[in-house]
């Protein structure tokens, strides 16, 4: 069995008015991943929280670092953590 986790991201830069939840919300849905991407206050940075299997995880990190056309990432920090099971689907929160 794959191993499960979850993990909790803050994407800064130019990520937000640049279809950046859209972008993650595709990746993590094809990669059959559980959570949740929402802007945070201020205008430069979007929270993820992810679960599901970590080689997934680690593809939807990668996805994170590069964003869709438009954004300019200058830095994604992340942190690992159990999995918990709280996300029966990924959504946009708002």
């Amino acid at each position: 069995m794959a191993a499960l986790a979850s993990v909790r991201a803050v994407v800064y830069g130019l990520v937000q008015g640049v279809y950046f939840r859209a972008f993650i919300l595709r990746h993590a849905e094809e990669l059959g991943l559980a959570g949740y991407v929402r802007n945070l206050p201020g205008g430069g940075a979007v929270e993820i929280e992810a679960e599901g299997e970590r080689k997934k995880l680690e593809k939807l990190l990668e996805h994170l670092k590069r964003g869709p056309p438009g954004a300019k990432v200058e830095r994604v920090e992340s942190n690992w953590s159990e999995y918990a099971g709280t996300y029966a689907n990924f959504s946009i929160q708002y």
